[in-house]
């Protein structure tokens, strides 16, 4: 059946819902009967005329509702039932239209009216059962599953949801023979073995669950492991003696049994054998039978012993070496060691030989690569981060971290067209969960490179995505402001976004020159005094273009001796492979501001 949608107003739906309830009188209020066998409910015979006018609107209703008149479908269901008040079929029709409503009440008064009509029709009890499920009434969906169990007994799926109601009242008799009634119609297995033991276990019926326990055993007499969980089970109830002889009956048979060497360990551990411990657990580290996940469990444990004797790492890492000096089926070792590593404050570039064995075991470890290239950073190692980021793209096309370092690389080389090349690709992968900081650095790393080809508009375009995706990146509006301001383009824009930078790091030179230099470039001399004064006096390296700003702002503000003065200084601390030193030199010999050095 679709979906269903009924319309009408509110007062529709409680005609509806108090109808059903109407219909349905009785069968909620009823306390649960206890399970027995349910005799269909005697149904008056229809007339012949009846019969037809039934199934000539029931019919109609169902076509109704599969081309989606559920209003009219629902109307003509009812109609049925006042033709013929005993038709299971229509009550759990109608039951459909109430869950919709979510009017659980008349839902399962429809329900229990089809089942108590129909007490055969395993649709009708498996959608009451689950409707009592739902409504968390497990007394009553247990007796509509012993009913289910009763109709279809070779059912298991059945049977599995009457565990869990079982389980739910801890009615354990009735748990194991619902098993039991499992195992045969499936067959002995190990689960449901092991289901019965829990169950004894539950019961406190400690002989039945050994019991059942030695069985799984004698089922398979060549497979150890169930030995070694007899052994367990007796380690677990204080019987250590017996579980020892069983832990060594299996090692004469099977010495490289894992299962067993573990268990032997927890022994040595609960007998407090500290020094037969620590020798079955680095055993058990340098054995190559022993899964990945069981090393790391008894590292992990190793590193906290060692930490509780005073934390002397020396062992800790000869082991460590040991281990990885074998093969490695993943890189789960190495990076407990490296985490180890950086616990412990070893070396940075120790620390590094581990993530490039890291990269040995798996070259598309993403934690490994990105640990090895911040330190290339930090050393300024820009090969190393080329090489180690190019082979990152390939295994990871979509991690914008690669593209990053990769592109910053080869912006500090001075190799501006990959480095545009690769900002490109990099955000061509972003998407709505992508870093904005990141996201934003690139488009503005971008529009600084694209300014520096002279392609300006496509700059500005860059700068523009950059601050949709962070609006507070004061780089990035310090740069556009001042490229825009020495194409006297946007000057209010570019003053609304200066002032932005100013505000947020009011004692950046930087920021306070750009800022001072669109004011000058208004027109506004004596405001960008004020803050060319200021950038003055944040400059401590003394910036030969912050000097002449200043020297340019007061030669215009008819101020010329100190502008001299500035100038002056400025011609002192530029180097003399600057651009502007010829046109610093014209301006102090000609004693006034000159925009360009062709101005005459």
């Amino acid at each position: 059946m679709r979906s269903v949608s009924p319309t009408g107003t509110m007062a529709w739906r409680l005609v509806a819902v108090l109808l059903a309830l109407t219909l349905c009188l009785g069968v909620s209020a009823k306390k649960k009967p206890k399970h027995k066998t349910v005799q269909p409910v005697a149904v008056p015979q229809l007339s012949a005329n009846d019969a037809r006018r039934f199934s000539y609107f029931y019919l109609e209703a169902v076509r109704q509702q599969q081309v989606g008149n559920y209003a009219a479908a629902y109307d003509l269901f009812r109609h049925c039932l006042s033709i013929n008040p005993m038709s299971a079929e229509t009550y759990f029709a109608l039951s459909s239209y109430y869950a919709e409503m979510q009017v659980d009440s008349a839902m399962l008064a429809c329900m229990q009216r089809a089942a108590d009509l129909s007490p055969v029709n395993n649709t009708y009890l498996e959608h009451l059962g689950k409707a009592y499920i739902r409504t968390h009434d497990y007394e009553r969906a247990t007796d509509i599953y012993e009913r289910l169990a009763d109709i279809s007994p070779g059912r298991t799926d059945v049977l599995t949801i009457l565990l869990q109601l079982y389980q739910h009242s801890d009615n354990y008799d009735k748990l194991l023979a619902t098993l039991e009634k499992i195992e045969t119609i499936e067959g002995s297995s190990e689960d449901l073995t092991l289901s019965k033991m829990q169950v004894y276990a539950l019961k406190g019926d400690k002989k039945q669950e050994l019991g059942q326990l030695r069985s799984l055993a004698k089922q398979h007499p060549n497979d150890y492991n169930y030995r070694v969980m007899i052994g367990n089970w007796l380690l677990q109830n204080g019987k250590k003696k017996e579980a020892l002889a069983e832990y060594n009956a299996v090692l004469k048979k099977e010495p490289g049994n894992i299962m067993a060497q573990m268990s032997l360990l927890d022994y040595y551990k609960a007998e407090g054998q500290d020094s037969l411990a620590k020798e079955q657990t680095e055993a058990l580290l340098l054995s190559p039978a022993t899964e990945t996940d069981s090393k790391i469990f008894l590292m992990r444990q190793m590193i906290s012993n060692s930490e509780q004797e005073g934390g002397d790492s020396t062992e800790v890492l000869n082991l460590f070496g040991r281990i990885l000096d074998m093969p490695q089926e993943n890189a789960a070792m190495a990076e407990l060691c490296a985490a180890y590593m950086s616990v412990k404050h070893m070396p940075e570039d120790t620390i590094s030989t581990i993530y490039e064995r890291i990269l040995g075991i798996e070259p598309d470890n993403v934690g490994a690569r990105l640990e090895l290239l911040q330190t290339a950073w930090r050393h300024h190692d820009y090969d190393r981060i080329i090489a180690l980021s190019k082979p990152a793209i390939e295994y990871s096309p979509d991690n914008i971290w690669f593209y990053y370092f990769l592109g910053l690389a080869y912006s500090q080389k001075d190799d501006n067209d990959n480095a545009l090349d690769t900002f490109r690709k990099g955000v061509s992968q972003v998407n709505a969960e992508s870093n904005k900081d990141m996201v934003s650095d690139f488009y503005t790393i971008m529009g600084d490179i694209l300014h520096e080809k002279g392609l300006n508009d496509e700059a500005y375009a860059a700068y523009d995505s950059c601050l949709q995706w962070k609006p507070d990146n004061i780089s990035c509006l310090n740069n556009y402001a001042y490229f825009l301001s020495v194409e006297g383009r946007d000057l209010a824009k570019a003053e609304a976004m200066s002032y932005r930078t100013v505000k947020a790091e009011p004692g950046n030179a930087t920021y306070l020159d750009t800022y001072a230099w669109i004011l000058f470039r208004q027109q506004r001399f004596e405001e960008a005094r004020i803050y060319i004064d200021q950038a003055l006096e944040a400059d401590t390296a003394h910036s030969s273009v912050i000097t002449e700003h200043a020297g340019d702002i007061y030669m215009m503000a008819g101020k010329p001796e100190k502008a001299l003065e500035l100038w002056q200084k400025a011609l002192e601390a530029a180097d003399e492979s600057d651009d502007n030193v010829a046109l610093l030199r014209r301006k102090i010999q000609m004693k006034k501001y000159i925009n360009d050095i062709d101005d005459k």
